[in-house]
């Protein structure tokens, strides 16, 4: 087995749809069957109607970059300098933060992102953002860079 090339997420009963429905190649959020809010992270409690139900909705990953930031200092491996983690707020109205893999001088502050499934170690596959048709390729980390493509 490889090491992985991120820290494992905590996973408890509230989020652990969301790692799954990652490793199967999909992207849900959590949605109130109330009164229908999409809500990220996932929280027992509907914070608009105060519901406890929910279901998990698959949703499309297309959304908007709200804002990025580029991490030079301190840089620990696996990450290489400069890589990127952006606030996306996807049409369904829920914002993830998320690795862009994309070229600095290509990121924008509005500018149309997708997000996907991306496998990051054996075991490991978290959201990360992309230039809509933009090939999936990891750019952020040297081992990744060595693994196998996305999910999708």
């Amino acid at each position: 087995m490889a090491t992985p090339t991120r820290q494992q997420p905590a996973v408890n009963r509230d989020n652990a749809f969301f790692f799954e429905s990652l490793a199967q190649g999909r992207l849900t959020i959590q949605q109130c069957t109330r009164c229908h809010a999409h809500r990220h992270p996932p929280v027992p409690m509907c914070p608009r109607c105060h519901s406890l139900s929910w279901q998990a909705d698959e949703v499309s990953g297309m959304g908007t970059l709200v804002t990025f930031t580029a991490l030079y200092h301190p840089v620990l491996p696996p990450f290489v300098p400069g890589y990127l983690v952006g606030l996306v707020e996807l049409q369904d109205g829920v914002r993830l933060v998320v690795n862009l893999e994309c070229a600095e001088d290509e990121a924008q502050i509005g500018m149309p992102v997708e997000v996907v499934p991306q496998r990051y170690g054996d075991d490991l596959v978290l959201p990360a953002g992309y230039l809509p048709g933009a090939p999936h390729v990891v750019v952020s980390s040297t081992e990744a860079l060595a693994a196998e493509g996305s999910l999708s």
